[in-house]
């Protein structure tokens, strides 16, 4: 009988790494776009798929596809 890890089991279901939400602000031709993130940095991405002006989903550096367009609130706790 096999043993399993209930913890590695439950790792595997959640996707690794972070999911960033930015805007696209340029495409660069080359395979590679501009996108500003909520705190007004710039960052450059892989990916042209999007058009200049919406939003992004980026995962480890590639646009993986578009965003909704949400208000965005802060709340002190």
């Amino acid at each position: 009988m096999a043993t399993t890890n209930i913890w590695q089991q439950f790792k595997a279901l959640i996707p690794e790494g972070m999911r960033i939400v930015a805007t696209i602000t340029a495409n660069n031709g080359n395979g590679t776009s501009q996108a500003e993130l909520r705190d007004g940095s710039v960052i450059a991405v892989k990916g042209e798929s999007v058009s200049v002006g919406e939003k992004v989903f980026i995962e480890k550096g590639e646009i993986k596809g578009t965003a909704p367009s949400l208000a965005q609130y802060e709340v002190e706790v």
